[in-house]
């Protein structure tokens, strides 16, 4: 099933649960055609409908994943997260049998470590990510926020007033705050990139990118 269209390329996803069955179907919307697996005949027979092909399987088993395929898929997502045995023997499968891009999900930090040591290429851990996301929105300062592995994030957020009414170049967030401003959404107007003649109006919202405590240091500036 292998297909060198990453757009449209067949995705293998493992365990039906909340989270394997939502990647799932987000994959069908997009396109893709999924084989969902899981060892709970029920959960597969829930989603026979849904998803282009349903199976039930014992995943931790290299030789069960043979006889269903996994071998022939370039990606998989492995969304088994209470049974960590169970989540770490099905990605040092996928890994045996050559699956080159495997996303495995995660419920703790050891979790994630020991999946990345087995061979996961991507390890997700959404419970602490919406965590985090939701906490950065409850405190006012971020509309939206995003944050990377590496330290990294995104983040939409009120312009601060010292900004207001002036241009990027003559504000210069990116010298005094160390956060590049990437747009500008302004009420009853179009999303604009921002560049250094962008004016900033105190009513304006502005997604702004940067290293994750210097995008929180900023973004605080719009609540207060």
């Amino acid at each position: 099933m292998a297909n060198n269209d990453s757009l449209t390329a067949p995705v293998l996803v493992v365990g039906l649960g909340r989270f394997g069955s939502a990647v799932a179907r987000s994959l069908v919307r997009l396109g893709h055609d999924v084989l969902g697996v899981d060892e709970d005949a029920n959960l597969v027979q829930r989603f026979a409908s849904e998803f282009t092909h349903v199976v039930s399987a014992d995943t931790t088993d290299t030789e069960a994943l043979r006889q269903i395929g996994a071998e022939q898929f370039d990606r998989a997502v492995v969304g088994i997260g209470t049974d960590i045995e169970a989540s770490v023997l099905t990605v040092l499968s996928l890994v045996e049998l050559g699956v080159s891009e495997v996303w495995a999900k995660a419920i703790n930090a050891k979790h994630a470590r020991i999946l990345e040591r087995v061979g996961a290429t991507h390890v997700v851990r959404p419970e602490s990510a919406m965590g985090e996301r939701v906490a950065h929105m409850v405190t006012g300062a971020m509309i939206d926020y995003i944050e990377f592995d590496d330290g990294f994030s995104i983040a939409r957020t009120r312009a601060p007033r010292l900004a207001a009414g002036r241009t990027l170049l003559e504000s210069q967030l990116r010298a005094r705050f160390g956060v590049t401003v990437v747009g500008v959404k302004r009420r009853g107007e179009d999303f604009t990139y921002a560049r250094p003649e962008t004016s900033i109006a105190a009513s304006d919202e502005l997604i702004v990118s940067g290293p994750t405590k210097k995008v929180e240091t900023f973004c605080a500036l719009g609540n207060s």
